[in-house]
């Protein structure tokens, strides 16, 4: 027993280490500046109702995101159940708060074909709903930034910078998928461009590299644009829960905004606050985008917050984040002990 214990920590050290200086630094900033006494003074005065809120909010989010799944599930298995839909997303959200670079896809793919879908179709319904994503976030990011430009520019010194970095950044990545998608042979010649001009610069080993991981990922989001067909309807109903699902996460800000008793913003600043936060935090590779997430929240909402500014991340961070891990894991255990011993072979139900 003490073995398996052991074999477990040393397994999960990275992610236990991550959350463990997660919560070393807001309590350090709890601890400072008479930041306990402010705490214990923003608790006495949460409002209830709001903090329902809050939790329906990331309970909401939890379902759209298993509700995006399902639409592809259902799409190439008609019978799917919305139950495996959810434990499968709630697997993906587990594992990117617990391993660095977001491994939760990668689960996702390995449990979806543990209980009894094909890996060609797990990968394809997973690689999609990821091109989703990042195409709903950057136009909805986009939008935001056109509509609150002046504000946090005035307001946030390094807003600019941040912003156009991250825009930049799933611009190429949304584009260069897309490419691909369209005109294979050109995205081709693009990356061996890239690597030709890497190579001149000696970065021989590098370049390698480069082409062997954008050349699979690519392949892949070809491959499923092509298991998973043309249907405008399936993707428009995706685009929309998509959009419901960062909506709706970004309205968590608000409403622990206003389970402090703080009024003035307008809930629409907050969301794009809150987009902004994810979009800056998205290049940290630990476990959750630990401290980035703490650090951007920081910097968008100060203004906000004040002296609560804390608290409202503590309240805010365990709502999005440590909430999301024993909860997950709990669906995760109960999902894998039923849907592993209901798993028969779905092929003669596929929708091919």
């Amino acid at each position: 027993m003490k073995g398996k214990k052991r074999s477990w920590v040393w397994k999960n050290l990275f992610s236990i280490v991550t959350i463990a200086l997660s919560i070393g630094i807001l309590s350090y900033f709890l601890v400072k500046d008479n930041g306990l006494k402010i705490l214990w003074k923003a608790v006495l005065d949460l409002r209830p109702g709001w903090l329902f809120c809050v939790v329906l909010g990331v309970v909401s989010g939890w379902v759209l995101e298993g509700s995006v799944l399902h639409l592809f599930c259902r799409h190439l298995y008609h019978h799917w159940t919305f139950g495996r839909s959810f434990y499968i997303g709630m697997v993906g959200l587990l594992y990117s708060n617990l391993t660095p670079f977001s491994m939760g896809e990668p689960m996702e793919i390995y449990d979806m074909t543990r209980i009894g879908m094909d890996v060609g179709a797990a990968t394809s319904i997973v690689a999609v709903k990821s091109l989703v994503h990042h195409g709903v976030t950057f136009f909805y990011s986009l939008v935001l930034v056109l509509l609150k430009l002046h504000y946090f520019q005035t307001t946030i010194s390094s807003f600019s910078f941040i912003t156009i970095f991250g825009l930049i950044t799933n611009s190429i990545f949304i584009i260069t998928v897309l490419l691909f998608i369209i005109n294979q042979t050109l995205t081709e010649k693009i990356l061996l461009v890239i690597v030709r001009i890497m190579n001149k610069m000696k970065m021989q080993k590098l370049s390698s590299k480069f082409y062997r991981k954008v050349h699979d990922q690519l392949l892949i989001f070809h491959d499923s644009s092509n298991l998973m067909g043309t249907s405008l309807p399936l993707y428009l109903y995706a685009v929309v829960l998509t959009l419901a699902q960062v909506t709706i996460s970004g309205m968590v800000s608000y409403f622990v905004y206003r389970s402090f008793n703080l009024k003035g913003q307008s809930v629409l600043t907050m969301i794009a606050g809150d987009a902004f936060t994810t979009m800056a935090a998205s290049f940290v590779p630990f476990p959750g985008s630990s401290g980035g997430m703490e650090g951007g929240f920081v910097l968008f909402f100060h203004s906000f917050f004040g002296d609560r500014i804390m608290p409202a991340v503590t309240l805010w961070r365990t709502a999005t984040y440590y909430l999301e891990i024993p909860i997950g894991a709990l669906i995760a255990s109960i999902g894998n002990r039923k849907y592993t011993a209901q798993n028969t072979d779905l092929s003669s139900t596929a929708a091919h």
